[in-house]
């Protein structure tokens, strides 16, 4: 069967059972969306050894975390929202909205993150009524299909339509591009030639861009408090996910100091020439990530730079010979390195990483570690990204959390800056069309043009 056909006979089946489905109430979606997080959680050991062991990137007990903690914080966000029916009614200016289902939801999702994804973004478009097909990397398509089959049977219970979460068995880029011409919306967690498929595919799509997590640490901060949350960070799935810290910027009063605890918690510092060389021909040769060290241990990535690293170290600290296209250090590295920078103000931290941003990263997110309402501020309103993370794990919150207000997710919108259709967190409100009704209002006041114009 060719990819056209077999995509086909996909879509008529999703179809079939989005009908079905579009029919189930709030409470029944809500059981159908709940159960799919709860077959993660229930199966979070084994689901993290068969992503580690089949993707070879990743560290089990953190897969295990992340299992875990994702489904719990992203079903108690959306539990009790509405989302079949009329979900509000604005008494003020009589406006009904009515949430309706978008159909058919083409996911394609990544090797990096091969259980969480699919299930946080199915229980977004089954939270909106919609059926589901899943595109897996290729080196994630026994995780995906095992995880699938696992959700079916979970869901069986509610008497759910069959078909209603189906994967491609053999994804290509072939059949993932003809899945999103035939579906009814995208949403593609990926690399960026992916995410531009998506968007060239001719159907409403949601991507996601590059991340390159500058972290700024300014003068005030308690170091030793935030030292080990950077590092935290860095390791977290040996520094697969793109909410890592990819660079720290340290004020040239505090830079000594702030070493040293970096040291003290497990951290190689170099900023010799040769070593800091080879990593980064390590890292990018010919200019680009080397994808063989994405998800890897620092000892494999200190093996491949041919340097020497201390028995127990977690993270490497490369200090970096320029800023923006001058050094690739400040790049997304995708493995347990931090390029280190020094700064003499504020505003050169923020210039700093707004250079390292050029290059990759913009619209994504930073890192900021200050207590000073100002500086936080200056952050806020100059560089161009989504989300600023204060004082936070960035690598494990920035996608929500029980102790922030950032909308739990594992697709983070950048933004026109990451040539992204949203500049937030997804989750099911992008994936359900809202009808309103529009009351006349007999009694509203119309301003005479004197308090229009003044």
């Amino acid at each position: 069967m060719n990819s056209k056909a077999y995509i086909s006979v996909m879509i008529e089946r999703s179809r079939k059972a989005q009908k079905v489905f579009e029919g189930f109430d709030q409470q029944q979606v809500d059981n159908v969306v709940k159960e799919i997080a709860k077959v993660v959680y229930d199966n979070a050991e084994e689901l993290a050894r068969m992503a580690v062991e089949e993707t070879r990137m990743g560290v089990y007990e953190d897969k295990v975390k992340k299992n875990r903690g994702k489904p719990s914080i992203i079903w108690n966000s959306i539990k009790n929202k509405k989302s079949v029916g009329i979900i509000s009614h604005n008494e003020e200016t009589g406006i009904i909205e009515v949430a309706k289902p978008m159909g058919v939801i083409g996911l394609v999702t990544p090797c990096t993150n091969p259980v969480v994804t699919p299930m946080c973004n199915a229980m977004f478009a089954l939270k909106g009524r919609n059926s589901v097909i899943i595109s897996p990397h290729p080196r994630a398509k026994k995780c995906t299909r095992y995880i699938v089959d696992l959700f079916n049977n979970a869901i069986k219970k509610y008497n759910v339509p069959e078909d209603l979460i189906q994967t491609i068995d053999e994804p290509s880029i072939e059949l993932t591009n003809e899945l999103m011409k035939n579906v009814d919306v995208v949403v593609a967690t990926g690399g960026m030639g992916m995410v531009k498929s998506a968007y060239s595919s001719g159907k409403p799509s949601y991507g996601v861009g590059a991340g390159n997590v500058q972290c700024i640490i300014d003068r005030d901060v308690d170091f030793k408090e935030a030292v080990p949350k950077i590092i935290a960070g860095r390791i977290f799935d040996n520094g697969i996910i793109c909410s890592g810290e990819q660079s720290i910027i340290i004020h040239e009063d505090n830079y000594d100091e702030i070493i040293s605890e970096f040291k003290e918690n497990g951290a190689y510092y170099t900023e010799d020439k040769s070593e800091v060389d080879a990593i980064r021909s390590a890292l990018f040769p010919n200019g680009a990530m080397n994808k063989n060290l994405a998800g890897q241990s620092i000892q494999k990535v200190a093996d491949v730079a041919g340097i020497t690293i201390p028995e127990g170290t977690k993270v490497i600290l490369a200090k970096a010979e320029g800023i923006g296209e001058a050094d690739a250090l400040g790049e997304e590295k995708m493995c347990s390195v931090i390029a280190v920078y020094k700064y003499k103000t504020f505003k050169e931290a923020v210039d700093i990483a707004n250079a390292n941003l050029d290059v990759t990263g913009k619209g994504h997110s930073i890192s900021l570690h200050s207590y000073n309402k100002e500086n936080i501020e200056y952050a806020g309103k100059n560089i161009p990204v989504c989300r600023v993370l204060l004082n936070q794990v960035c690598a494990t919150m920035n996608g929500g959390s029980f102790f922030n207000g950032l909308t739990p997710t594992t697709t983070l919108g950048c933004g026109s800056w990451g040539n992204n259709s949203i500049s937030e967190n997804l989750d099911y409100k992008h994936l359900i069309n809202i009808t309103r009704i529009a009351h006349y209002m007999k009694d509203a006041i119309v301003p005479t043009d004197e308090e229009l114009w003044g």
